[in-house]
């Protein structure tokens, strides 16, 4: 009886260190890439309700060209930091 417990337990932690390697990279993704998904649900939205929706859509444009400059630089452990101060610094800022 011992033994299946000890497996039960061995599967949830499994499970829990996958649901946390998951959220970190989805706070990686956001983190690089926020203000673009912000700026095209805008969009959606206002296409949604019949109005001009370009300004959002060239807002999401800039941003996702911001995200992948940020993105293509080489960081290493020295430098990791910068990478996650402009992404956050980028992404603060709210669209148009």
């Amino acid at each position: 009886m011992k033994m299946n417990k000890k497996q039960l337990g061995q599967g949830m932690t499994e499970y829990i260190i996958i649901v946390a390697l998951i959220a970190v990279s989805a706070i990686g993704v956001y983190s690089f890439f926020g203000k673009t998904i912000r700026n095209q649900v805008s969009a959606l939205a206002s296409e949604v309700s019949g109005q001009d929706s370009s300004a959002n859509i060239q807002a999401a444009k800039t941003a996702a060209d911001a995200a992948e400059l940020n993105a293509n630089k080489d960081y290493n452990l020295g430098n990791f930091d910068e990478g996650g101060n402009k992404a956050a610094t980028s992404s603060a800022g709210g669209g148009s």
